[in-house]
């Protein structure tokens, strides 16, 4: 079987691996061509046609994206045909889209008006012809602007073939297509989860978060609030990124320096809660499994998976642990055992939180999340807000000296630092799980097993002569799988981690733009760098936790943790799953 295929390109002789498109071959030999509709991770759609190349012997210019090399062929992705096709397309659709680039939220990062700078593109010839539909500003978490849309499909492609939660559609054709949800509803009225995949492939500004910043700046403005702010595990390695720096950069100290300079009264880890929250949740397991209760036990730090099965399987909830997820956890102890520590009035704290995730508005906006009294999150900007508003402040990020987390909130071990990545919560609660059964300390505190961009993976524990089979599954459509099998009675887990977004929270749609797989196993290996160059890695070993149990909680599950950290759901099938 031949392996490669010689063919000539721009005139040059080359070799690639067979089987691939004139777009990989050329990008192996560094010949960049433009792209819109494609993604790396995505199937190939070839609704754009700026990937165009001339193949000798073909009448029509061939999509690049969608036409695998053969060997012999002769391809120009250069020339005067080509150049005029692309800056055509680029003017036709320049002429149906807003001209709004110095107040559009992706100024700067947009594919379009980059592309639009590559082919010199000075004015918009012909008749601009722009739509006035409706904004959806209906959810906490994202803004559909269905103006802007270019129709590239991204977003349905990553609704429908990733999370399989199908709420994006193309409706229409021809020069009146529209990419919405059906009937023309907003994203309030249907099964979206809120995840922000869509708005983490757009390519230009028609899906994005709804940005928080200036929530944020009228507290830190506000002398009469004390401002604590929170960062997600993931968050860490992924947001020297929004300063050019390679994906995967550890920036642990810096991000607590930049913060400061911010004007936070106090920056905590969310890594803090983390840990809280496999002591609760991990007590949660063991309990049920001696009592009798619904198992396998689900993982609820995913707030876009919770809204998932609220949707989808309500009769799963009872599986679903009662554990508010870590950014919950922190604002609810925020509001409670630090305001007593501190001598501060829980109505003056305002909590910030730092995720990688949309749908963590949306969460922080449950109307259950208040047990302290007080909304137990404020305001949650995403890893491309806190680049956004670090920049508006000046902040030069890659000059920072590294600071340290603030106490008691910002002590944690090596086990929550890998939160972020799939199958991270269950070797984190394998860990502690492992050593309050036995008794016998863990050794390896590495389960390789759950690791990994495999989309579902399962392992065995032996727990003191007890085998429990647990799972782990990133991605809705993953998710959509185990459920599945669970909802029909051939699911034999005893514990199910699952995430929302591909790869964890590493991939999550707050995340910088340019998300690939690629990406998202740079920050995945440097979340498990963090955890190895930890002295304590084990979320029972955390002396803060352990005092916090001491001084306020008493022990897990106890009667305080129950009413602080745990929650309940909502039964969401008024808009059922498409399939």
């Amino acid at each position: 079987m031949t392996t490669t295929v010689n063919f000539n390109l721009n005139g040059r002789e080359v070799t690639v691996p067979a089987g691939i498109t004139i777009l990989e071959a050329a990008r192996l030999h560094g010949v960049k061509i433009p792209t819109l509709c494609h993604h790396p991770d995505q199937r190939v759609k070839a609704n754009c046609r700026v990937c165009v190349v001339e193949v000798e012997g073909q009448k029509n210019l061939a999509a690049s994206c969608a036409t695998t090399v053969a060997a012999g062929m002769k391809v120009k992705t250069n020339s005067p045909r080509i150049r005029e096709t692309v800056q055509t397309i680029l003017e036709l659709i320049f002429a149906n889209h807003p001209q709004e680039c110095l107040t559009c939220i992706r100024n700067g990062n947009c594919e379009l008006r980059r592309l639009a700078a590559d082919y010199g593109m000075l004015e918009v010839k012909g008749e601009m012809v722009t739509d006035a539909l409706p904004l959806d500003t209906s959810t906490p978490s994202l803004v559909r602007n269905p103006n802007k849309c270019i129709k590239c499909g991204r977003c349905a492609e990553v609704c429908h073939h990733v999370q399989e939660t199908g709420v994006l559609y193309s409706h229409f054709r021809s020069v009146d297509v529209q990419v919405a949800p059906e009937y023309g509803k907003y994203l309030s009225d249907v099964a979206c989860v809120l995840c922000g995949q869509c708005a983490a492939v757009c390519p230009v500004g028609a899906i994005h978060e709804k940005d928080d910043i200036a929530s944020v700046w009228a507290a830190l403005d506000d002398p009469g609030k004390h401002v604590v702010v929170q960062v997600a595990p993931a968050v860490r390695v992924s947001i020297a990124e929004e300063f050019g720096q390679p994906p995967g950069t550890i920036a642990t100290g810096r991000l607590v320096s930049a913060l400061r300079k911010l004007g936070f009264d106090r920056v905590f880890d969310t890594d803090f809660t983390a840990d809280l929250t496999i002591m609760e949740e991990g007590h949660e397991l063991l309990h049920r499994l001696k009592t009798g209760g619904a198992l396998p036990l689900m993982t609820s730090c995913s707030p876009g998976w919770v809204k998932y099965i609220e949707h989808n399987y309500p009769e799963l909830l009872p599986h679903v642990s009662t554990c508010k997820s870590p950014q919950q956890m922190f604002g609810a102890l925020a509001k409670s055992y630090y305001s007593q520590k501190s001598g501060i009035d829980p109505a003056d704290i305002f909590v910030v939180s730092i995720m990688p995730c949309t749908a963590k508005k949306f969460e922080s906006q449950r109307p259950e999340m208040n047990a302290s009294g007080h909304q137990d999150v404020d305001a949650v900007l995403t890893t491309r807000e806190l680049g956004r508003i670090l920049k508006q402040a000046g902040v030069d990020f890659a000059t920072l000296e590294d600071d340290a987390f603030d106490d008691p909130l910002g002590i944690s071990t090596g086990a929550a630092a890998i939160f972020g990545v799939t199958g991270g919560v269950m070797e984190a609660a394998l860990r502690t799980v492992y050593e309050v059964v036995t008794g016998q300390e863990l050794a390896d505190v590495e389960f390789t097993a759950v690791r990994g961009l495999e989309g579902i993976k399962e392992a065995t524990v032996d727990l003191a002569g007890t085998s429990v089979k647990v799972a782990v599954a990133h991605g809705l459509g993953n998710a959509r799988r185990i459920m599945d099998l669970l909802r029909a009675g051939q699911a034999d887990y005893t514990f199910i981690e699952i995430m929302c977004c591909p790869g964890g929270c590493i991939g999550g749609g707050g995340q910088p733009y340019g998300t690939t797989n690629a990406v998202r196993r740079q920050r995945i290996e440097a979340a498990y760098r963090v955890d190895a160059g930890l002295a304590i890695r084990k979320s029972h070993h955390n002396p803060a936790i352990a005092k916090l149990y001491e001084e306020f909680l008493r022990h897990p599950l106890s009667e305080t943790s129950h009413h602080l950290l745990h929650t309940r759901y909502k039964n969401r099938s008024l808009y059922k799953l498409k399939g």
